[in-house]
């Protein structure tokens, strides 16, 4: 499945962008909302974990990993580096799935998450240079379903840019609900073209899974092939790809085993069978030296599997609604760099170019990011700089995030606390009275019962996702939220049922 993204960047070195995954934007302001809901209940502290001194090599990829890699989590990375238009580096780290002994290798697979959306737009780019697509086409032009719908005027530009009006949340949504069926994205883009847009096409910018399948299934049907057999046949294979495959509704044992976060660990995820219908928005599996191979590709000006000029095209911001996305890739026209990173359960990613100097970083790791604990990006930007020379001061200590997950994991223990508290307090509760006496007792039941709401479907919102994808993504922080609008309830309920169970019956007047 491909990754959460939210558009949100975080600089290297001067001026090169890296996007954050899910909690990237939106954990800032949840913070403040939470922690007005955690109000006496949210500990915010930390635990200082002094790590082995290691000795440094001289190398500072291989030194910087050594320094992050064990905070981060994760139980295996690749890397590969091109300089000058050459790969002059391919390394790797740790084992293919945590507590096992399969080490990762030069063509240990990865899943790249949203960085196959540059796959997609490269496959799109084909059949505009072969006469078959028009970018500034509408949708309803190749797909029939979207004929007579508010998605049928979206051009394929807007799709390939994120300024078709589909939101975040709408393109998230379609983790969920996997059937495994071979026709499973043509259901998927079928249901989309249903569904209306969330803005006016072509007027915003918002990065949207469901862009990406749509033009999977356009592919499709220009091409005559599925998405699979064309990506493979008409990039991967050209590319000389021998160690990378598009997701088919298998597993494959070659690849590594994802890890999401649990709770200040990595568990190995329990389905490992690839997912078909997220294909072209995040379902190219490759090594990192594939990658890399890729990245030289988009960088050597040179007419091969698509012109140099359609290459570039893809590299410029796509409109002024978008100016720093191309088709297909995150572009940043000040500093010259093009990236694209990538999020799906228990994988994340990193690809990272300088065009205009032939160089590029492509960072695969197999554990996902947890809330403040656990997270990859600093390892996966850190990577990326020592690779290309360039100044990075880390993400710091992401101490709001960190107080977040604690406050949300502490609430349920709070309330759990509060309903001992009740029943060894019962006869107060039971003596309660008057209209004061009844709002104390009936208005937490109010409040818990909106802030279950808050959590439940607020706060995935403010992700960009429903909760059914969090608890995909951040298992933990998706048991956290439940547990914290279920004990919340409970402890309301409770205490009214231990104030009007118990009370002696008053004698009838007289």
């Amino acid at each position: 499945m491909p990754g959460i993204a939210t558009g949100i960047r975080t600089r290297v070195s001067k001026g090169s962008e890296i996007e954050q995954p899910l909690w990237g934007r939106s954990s800032t302001r949840m913070a403040g909302l939470l922690n007005v809901l955690a109000l006496g209940l949210l500990v915010q502290g930390s635990i200082l974990i002094s790590a082995p001194a290691v000795q440094a090599s001289g190398d500072p990829v291989e030194d910087f990993i050594d320094r992050e890699m064990p905070a981060s989590g994760v139980p295996g990375l690749s890397y590969a580096v091109v300089t000058d238009g050459e790969i002059s580096l391919v390394g790797e780290r740790g084992v293919a799935e945590a507590g096992g002994d399969r080490e990762v290798t030069p063509d240990t697979p990865f899943m790249s998450g949203s960085i196959t959306k540059s796959f997609t737009a490269l496959a799109v780019m084909q059949l505009v240079e072969a006469g078959h697509v028009d970018l500034d086409a509408d949708t309803s032009r190749y797909l029939d379903d979207f004929g007579d719908r508010p998605a049928g005027a979206i051009t394929i530009r807007q799709l390939l840019s994120h300024t078709s009006g589909f939101s975040t949340l709408q393109g998230n949504s379609s983790h969920v609900d996997e059937t495994g069926a071979e026709d499973e994205l043509e259901q998927r883009v079928d249901q989309l073209a249903a569904e209306a847009p969330a803005y006016e096409p072509g007027q915003r910018w918002e990065y949207s899974n469901a862009n990406y399948l749509i033009l999977g299934r356009l592919i499709e049907i220009v091409s005559g092939q599925d998405y699979q057999t064309y990506i493979a046949t008409s990039i991967l294979e050209p590319l000389g790809m021998e160690d990378s495959f598009v997701a088919d509704g298998q597993e494959h044992e070659s690849m590594a085993t994802g890890h999401t976060p649990w709770f200040g660990t990595k568990r190995a995820v329990a389905d490992r069978v690839t997912s078909r219908g997220m294909a072209p928005a995040g379902g190219v599996i490759a090594s990192a030296e594939d990658l890399a191979r890729y990245l030289q590709t988009m960088m050597n000006g040179a007419d091969d599997v698509l012109s140099a000029e359609g290459k570039a095209q893809m590299m410029r911001p796509a409109s002024p609604a978008s100016p720093f996305y191309g088709l297909g890739w995150f572009v940043d026209s000040a500093e010259g760099s093009v990236w694209h990173s990538g999020s799906t359960p228990g994988f994340e990613s990193l690809a990272t170019m300088y065009p205009a100097e032939n160089s590029g970083v492509v960072v695969l790791v197999n554990g996902g990011s947890g809330v403040g604990f656990g997270e990859t990006t600093q390892l996966r930007n850190g990577i990326t700089a020592a690779a290309l020379g360039l100044d990075y001061d880390g993400e710091g200590g992401r101490w709001a995030q960190k107080a977040l997950f604690i406050g949300l994991a502490l609430l349920p223990v709070g309330y759990l606390l509060s309903m001992i508290w009740a029943w060894r307090h019962r006869t107060q509760l039971r003596a309660k009275s008057g209209a004061f006496g009844l709002f104390s007792l009936w208005f937490p039941l109010l409040t818990t019962l909106v802030a279950a709401w808050v959590v439940l479907s607020l706060v995935p919102r403010l992700m960009g996702a429903p909760l059914s994808t969090v608890r995909v993504f951040q298992p933990d922080m998706g048991a956290v939220l439940i547990a914290t609008a279920v004990t919340g309830v409970a402890w309301a309920g409770f205490r009214l049922l231990v104030a009007y169970t118990g009370r002696s019956a008053r004698p009838s007047p007289a």
